[in-house]
This record gives structure tokens, sequence and C-alpha cells, in this order.
């Protein structure tokens, strides 16, 4: 988050901590808000990562869990990045812009994967920097949001889910029927802040996190780092993954649990009274004490406690009794993901 920006938002009544806005004013109502109402979100605690040159399509293909050779401008593509085991150490959205490619994934990893993509870049035609300063990421989400977006900042706006409408000032991908990532030049974001602030309720981070739980986007973290082969994130199901393209880092772990079927567990969508955070273990009554899984991601709960998202054992899941933290911790009560797996 830029000085100028957090200064702006500071303006606007936010209260940031640690690079990322918790709330303005009241965290509690904002979390209501963000289940029923139209919100807007600034998103700074997510990073850019941007690729340039000649070779740039060609490198990123190589690394990712999908294709992104040849990439189509006006469609983005979900994808993770592996270790040689196979396991997430990121996942993002991937944009094409002009001829460079946008990464958008946790600012708290940005740095470190920025790093590990650079040390394979080698003799390849391709350079990577922090994007971040160049675009202001803000969310807006709920009913209405697509014609506020149509019709007060003149947005073509894609039909398709990760569809993407360029823009010279203001560009944006649609993550749902009405949940937008926007992508604002500096100079321009604080009267797209204000035009948008003018309808849709100003949220912290937590209350978009929420969003992104409840809809069953999983977001790898520094706590859950080289814990997931892809599919048990569910990235398969949320088309992150391209079975027919070539090598990457981890690519026949991944091709290998998809077709011998040797998949055991798959996150799933849970309440818990009480605290959780990423990285929390879980336990199942069908193992006797032992670990079955883990907290993905967690957000406050519009109904009290926590939702999560929870990579489990499937025989774990299918037990009915999962507690966190230890074998007598809460228990997690299952929730509808809104996919099929």
């Amino acid at each position: 988050m830029t000085s100028s920006w957090s200064e702006y938002l500071l303006t606007q009544g936010a209260t940031l901590a640690d690079g990322r806005v918790t709330h303005f004013g009241d965290a509690s109502q904002e979390l209501q808000a963000s289940g029923t109402g139209l919100v807007l979100a600034d998103l700074s605690h997510f990073g850019l990562i941007g690729f340039s040159g000649e070779e740039a399509q060609t490198f990123l293909n190589g690394q990712i869990t999908n294709a992104v050779a040849g990439m189509d401008p006006g469609q983005a593509v979900f994808a993770g990045y592996c270790s040689a085991k196979g396991r997430l150490l990121a996942n993002f959205l991937v944009m094409r812009r002009g001829e460079d490619l946008l990464v958008m994934l946790p600012e708290s990893l940005r740095e470190s994967v920025q790093k590990r993509l650079s040390m394979f870049i080698l003799r390849a035609k391709v350079k990577a920097r922090d994007a971040g300063p160049e675009w202001v990421r803000l969310g807006l989400s709920g009913p209405g949001a697509a014609e506020l977006l149509s019709v007060e900042l003149g947005l073509d706006l894609p039909a398709s889910i990760l569809g993407v409408t360029q823009g010279e000032q203001v560009w944006a991908v649609r993550l749902g029927e009405d949940r937008f990532d926007l992508f604002v030049q500096p100079d321009q974001a604080p009267s797209v802040w204000q035009t948008l602030a003018a309808r849709a309720r100003p949220v912290g981070a937590p209350a978009w996190d929420a969003l992104l739980v409840r809809a069953g986007i999983p977001t790898i973290l520094p706590a859950t780092q080289d814990q997931f082969v892809p599919q048990m994130a569910n990235m398969d199901v949320l088309q992150g993954i391209s079975f027919q393209k070539g090598c990457y880092p981890g690519q026949e772990i991944v091709a290998r649990t998809q077709y011998l079927g040797t998949l055991k567990r798959r996150m799933f969508l849970a309440r818990v009274d009480g605290f959780a955070e990423p990285g929390m273990e879980l336990y199942g009554a069908d193992l006797a004490g032992q670990v079955s899984g883990m907290v993905v991601n967690a957000a406050p709960s519009p109904q009290g406690g926590t939702d999560v998202l929870a990579v489990l054992r499937l025989s774990s899941h299918e037990s009915g009794d999962v507690r966190l933290g230890s074998p007598t911790g809460p228990a997690l009560i299952f929730q509808s993901l809104p996919y099929t797996l």
C-alpha cells in the first residue's frame, strides 16, 4: 500500500494495521453487510508481480498449474505454483495487460514468490517486478455491483466468470455474478473510490476475506505453504489446473493424483464457535487423536464464530465429527460449498 493511498483511506475513516484495512468504524456491521449488501473493499493486502519481456508467457507457462501461453487479454486464469513435491507454495489470478502478465497473490507471499520465480528465469527474456505500485486494487461485491460499474464507471463488463474488461484508467476481473476485482491507476483511485462508495458500503479486509471463504475460494498463506496438492484445495474444481499443458514443478505428482484416483483429502466449508486461523490442525473422530486436516483460510462469520475452509481426510468429513486444535476442541459445523466436488 503506497503512503499516498493509505493516507487517503485514513481520510475515509479506515483503520489500518499491517498494510491492510481492518475496518471503517464498525467491523461487525461491515461483516453483516458483506453477506447481503453491496460492499467496497481496499485490496492492498493482495500484491502484484509483473512479468514483462517477449518470453514472459512461455516462462510462466512452464512454472504454474494452468496454461497462460497465448493468453487472451479478455480472460484471467486461476493457477497455483507448486514445490517439486507438488504442494502449493501459492495460488493466484493471472491476467494479461498488454504484453505483460500480472500475478495477483497475497502481499505476504509476493516478495518470496517473486524471488523464487526469478531464480528460474536464467537466460529467458523475462523480467519480474513488484507491480503493486502501478495499480490500486479494489473489490466490489453484492447486488447491483455490475450495474454500478457499468453505469458509473462506463465499464463494458464481461459476461463470463474470470472475464476481464480492459480500460486505460480502470479495468476489472469478474469473479462472480456480482463480485469484481478492480485495478485503478493511482491518480484516479480517490475519485473512483468516492464514486463507488456513494452506493457501496466500505468494508475492511476481514469482511472481504469472509466473502472468499464463503465462496469456497482458497488463498494459500505463509502458514499453509507446501501443505496441499492443488486438488486437495479444490483447484481442479475451480479450473485452476490444466491437465493438457506441459511440465511445471510438481506436475508429475499433480497428474498422478488426478489419474490414479489417489486423492484422500478435499477442502470443505465449515463454521466453528470460537477463533480459528490458517494452519491450525484438525482432528477427526475416525483417526483416534491423529491430525486429519488443516485450516486453509478463516474469517469471521456473520452467524458468529469463524467460517473456515478446511482440507480434511474424506473419512474424517464422512464421520461428521471434526474438531479444531485438539481432539476435544470446538466442533466444525459443515456448510455447503457453492460448487460441487
